[in-house]
């Protein structure tokens, strides 16, 4: 009895100790998406490469509330939602999605 006994103790040690090493690649993984810091500004020539944005809220793993901006290939541009130009082009981007009125 005393051998099953510690024969279990032994299998949920190793199952804890597995679980701890795959958490930290877990919430790595979740910090992928997050912007870390903002953009000053935007050229106009890069403006015209945004196809859409996100909002970025800081509840979950994000630490700052941000814009992202999406370009085409797939590249992205963390931009600080309190700035004019921002709202300026979240707007123009707006616009666009609804089409001339």
């Amino acid at each position: 009895m005393e051998t099953q006994h510690s024969a279990m103790k032994f299998q949920i040690l190793v199952l804890i100790l597995l679980l701890a090493c795959m958490y930290p690649s877990v919430a790595q993984g979740s910090y992928e998406n997050c912007c870390l810091k903002y953009i000053v500004g935007v050229r106009k020539s890069m403006r015209r490469n945004i196809e859409s944005y996100r909002v970025q809220e800081t509840d979950g793993g994000c630490n700052i509330p941000a814009i992202v901006f999406k370009l085409k290939r797939s590249k992205t541009l963390c931009a600080d939602p309190r700035q004019n130009w921002v709202q300026q082009l979240m707007q123009k981007i707006d616009g666009k999605k609804t089409g001339p009125k």
